[in-house]
This record gives C-alpha cells, structure tokens and sequence, in this order.
C-alpha cells in the first residue's frame, strides 16, 4: 500500500506543474495589424493600439520603436497592473504619399515573450 501512495504522490509532482499557471506580466493587443486603408493627404494619421495586462503583476513597456521617423509612437507612462487596459498611440505622417507599411517594436518585461511586433499599412492619396 505504502508503494501506491508513493507513486500517487511522484504523479501529483510531476504533473502538477504542466497545470500551473503562467505568472509574470502579459500583454494582450486587441490587434496587432491596423490598416489605414487609403487616406487623404494630410489627414488624421494617429491611431491606438489597446491592450491589457492578462497576468499578475505589473507590465512595463520598456521601449517603443518604429521603424522610420515618419511614425511617432507613444508609449504609456508607468506601470500596467494586472488586469488594466492601456494603449499604445502611433502617429504616421499623412503628409508622405502613396502605400505605407510600418512597424512598431514594443518591449516589454514580460517574460515568456518580452517582444511584439504590431504593424501599420495604408496608401495616403495626393491633395486633389
């Protein structure tokens, strides 16, 4: 008897930790891709990124880079605690014509994935 219960006890162990949950900070986007479609010439070129803390302890966003000076992201100010919803403002200059596509490097302290890649596209049309 005293066997059955050592085995029961080592199959608790090693099976336990394929059910336990994630801990640390996660990020969740509610998208990764936004498509401007195609705009006018000097329009409104801001746009959000929202995303929530989906683990237990606070996320930070270290840095967020684009990949060319006509686009301006924002990162929040401070921590995300678990469970709040925050976002990302990116700024593309309408002002350059014809088809776009951007990235934006997000780098987090998360840390089974510490780096998203989210990505803006669109066409800007010259002034008529």
């Amino acid at each position: 008897m005293k066997l059955k219960n050592y085995l029961n006890l080592l199959l608790i162990f090693v099976i336990s930790p394929a059910f336990a949950q994630e801990t640390g900070a996660q990020i969740n986007f509610e998208t990764t891709i936004i498509d401007y479609g195609t705009i006018p010439n000097g329009s409104d070129g801001e746009r959000i990124f929202s995303f929530s803390n989906t683990g237990n302890t606070d996320l930070i966003i270290k840095n967020v880079q684009s990949s060319c000076g006509c686009t301006i992201p924002k990162k929040p100010a401070g921590a995300i605690a678990p469970g709040e919803l925050s976002e990302i403002i990116v700024k593309y200059d309408t002002k350059r014509i014809g088809p776009f596509r951007k990235t934006i490097t997000v780098t987090t302290n998360v840390s089974t994935n510490p780096i998203v890649a989210l990505k803006i596209k669109g066409t800007v049309l010259p002034k008529e």
